[in-house]
């Protein structure tokens, strides 16, 4: 016993944040390699994401084993747990939120869904503001990962928009939903990595969800009106700008709103919808001053007129909003305070210490990251299952097909799993090791610049990564460490990671290949980059400010104190 005792004592591992001649500038450059790794190989050699991120974390694993002394047990352990978590809650959520969204494919509800959008105004300006905007948000509520510029590109191409346009106008409009994507996926990943990296109480999926709410909206404001811009103009801005402005508007209230006193993973689910409803309401009301030709779908056949559009009954077109509906009762009702409170309890939510795994942080004390929550039942994704399951009885999805659609969900998404995981391990293994508290004193020695900065940071982790919860999930961490050495506020700079990330959407290499894809253009994501890329460092620099005024007296009451 006691000699097991003394193995179980020589595997614990304390966090050193300057293992390299206690130089923490010289620790640093080894540091930053996993993830240097990481952005050349997705940037400039275009390697597949998942290879990517499975060789990065070998790196992380290398560094973290000979430089910081971490026994090879507990750095296989850490990235176990990353692993894990990349699978439960993140891809549980996706892989679920995908099968609701096929089970609509596979009854033709989807087409009828889209057609129904396509009814609702012939101008095109107008049909980017509810596709790629309110629809695409909700996708990107549901599932996120690419599906809404997957789907919406190709809604936009059966209405007419050119190829290139399609895409654009999609990637640019999966902005301002993204932080609030998947269930909340990125904010409840932002959550778990910050809440192990500082005491600060106010790190919980919830504050954090509360101050991204009091970010992204501002920018929703102005995402519509850029839509416009992109699909006609300074004419289409002119033209449509009450639809572009009542979207922008009700999306940011419907985000606030719901970040804040209602449900953070429902966020984006409320905003979506209400948005849509608002310009379906306008448009009842009020109409474009004049349908340019120009920005109109280019007729089937050469002709002068639309070809003629199915109809479909009412109930059809109810049934198709149904799978929605069904979510955001589900949700509505786990998110009830008592039944939440008990789903948060065993034996529905279990908590325990990763076995094995036994590393302290610099101050001595147990790392909060090292214990595991596995809320089987309360799950975002496990919810989403029960919603499948009632969108398969209302769609009149056999049984048989429901299954196979779920199989074939697992096999489309068999990439994006491996990366997710690969990149959640990796992400674990910098935080338990103490390479991103390394880079956090490194950075910190920037002070205040570093208010400014933050946001460029999430930037470039999902430009790079694809994903915000990826990008979350590897430096925020590092943004709350970072903070503490700066005498920063570390809930505006974890936040800033999340929304100034959302930016990095439209010009990350995956969201470009999965745009060409879609429009029958691989090979051509450099034409599409070109076209995105300006609104991205615009936007991103107007997220810039923000941030930094709120982390002044000029807008530091917009920050949650407690």
């Amino acid at each position: 016993m006691a000699a097991m005792a003394d193995v179980l004592l020589a595997e614990q591992f304390q966090i050193v944040t300057d293992p390299v001649a206690d130089s923490v500038a010289l620790s640093a450059i080894f540091a930053v390699l996993a993830l240097l790794t990481l952005f050349l190989l997705l940037g400039v050699f275009r390697v597949r994401a998942w290879l990517a991120g499975l060789i990065s974390l070998g790196v992380a694993l290398i560094v973290a084993v000979t430089v910081y002394s971490m026994p090879v047990g507990q750095a296989l352990l850490s990235a176990s747990e990353g692993a894990a978590f990349g699978f439960f809650p993140i891809l549980w959520i996706v892989i679920n939120a995908i099968w609701v969204y096929n089970l609509t494919v596979v009854s033709g509800h989807f087409d009828v869904l889209r057609r129904s959008m396509e009814r609702v105004s012939p101008d095109m300006r107008i049909q980017a503001i509810i596709v790629a905007f309110c629809f695409g948000a909700l996708l990107e509520a549901l599932a996120g990962f690419g599906t809404p510029v997957a789907v919406t590109v190709v809604m936009l191409m059966a209405l007419g928009f050119p190829p290139i346009r399609a895409a654009s106008v999609a990637l640019i409009a999966n902005t301002a939903p993204v932080a609030f994507g998947a269930l909340a996926t990125p904010i409840t990943t932002l959550g778990t990595v910050t809440a192990g990296a500082s005491s600060d109480p106010r790190l919980t999926t919830e504050t954090l969800g509360a101050m991204v709410g009091r970010q992204t909206p501002i920018l929703a404001v102005v995402v519509p009106l850029v839509l416009v811009a992109v699909v006609d103009g300074r004419r289409g801005v002119k033209q449509t700008w009450p639809a572009a402005i009542v979207a922008g508007v009700v999306f940011a209230a419907g985000q606030f709103v719901a970040s804040n006193y209602i449900s953070v993973p429902l966020t984006d689910i409320i905003a979506s919808l209400a948005a849509a409803a608002a310009v379906v309401l306008l448009l009842r009301f009020w109409q474009p001053a004049r349908v340019d030709p120009a920005v109109e779908p280019e007729p089937a056949g050469g002709g002068t007129t639309r070809t003629v559009v199915q109809r479909d009954t009412n109930v059809e077109v109810l049934r198709a909003y149904a799978p929605y509906l069904i979510i955001i009762v589900i949700f509505a009702i786990a998110n009830l305070g008592p039944i939440k409170d008990a789903l948060a309890q065993e034996p529905w939510t279990v908590v325990f210490h990763w076995p094995g795994l036994d590393v302290l942080g610099a101050n001595g004390k147990p790392l909060s990251s090292t214990n595991f929550t596995f809320g089987w039942l309360a799950a975002a994704g496990t919810l989403m299952i029960l919603a499948g399951v009632l969108t398969a009885i209302v769609l009149r999805v056999r049984p048989g097909a429901a299954l196979r659609a779920y199989g074939r969900t697992y096999v489309e998404l068999r990439h994006a799993i491996v990366t997710v995981m690969a990149v959640l391990a990796l992400a674990y293994v910098l935080n338990q090791s103490g390479q991103t508290n390394t880079l956090g004193a490194f950075l910190a020695t920037a002070g205040s610049v570093f208010l400014f900065l933050s946001s460029i940071l999430g930037w470039i982790g999902v430009a790079v990564t694809g994903s915000d919860t990826s990008s979350n999930a590897l430096f925020g961490a590092l943004q709350v460490q970072t903070a503490a050495k700066a005498g920063l506020d570390p809930l505006l700079l974890a936040a800033a990671n999340s929304s100034g990330g959302v930016l990095g959407k439209m010009v990350s290499p995956q969201n470009l290949a999965i745009a060409a894809a879609a429009v029958g253009m691989a090979g051509k994501e450099g034409d599409i980059f070109r076209k995105v890329v300006l609104w991205s460092a615009v936007l991103l620099l107007f997220m810039c400010v923000l941030v930094t005024l709120q982390g002044t007296p000029v807008l530091d009451w917009m920050v949650p104190r407690g």
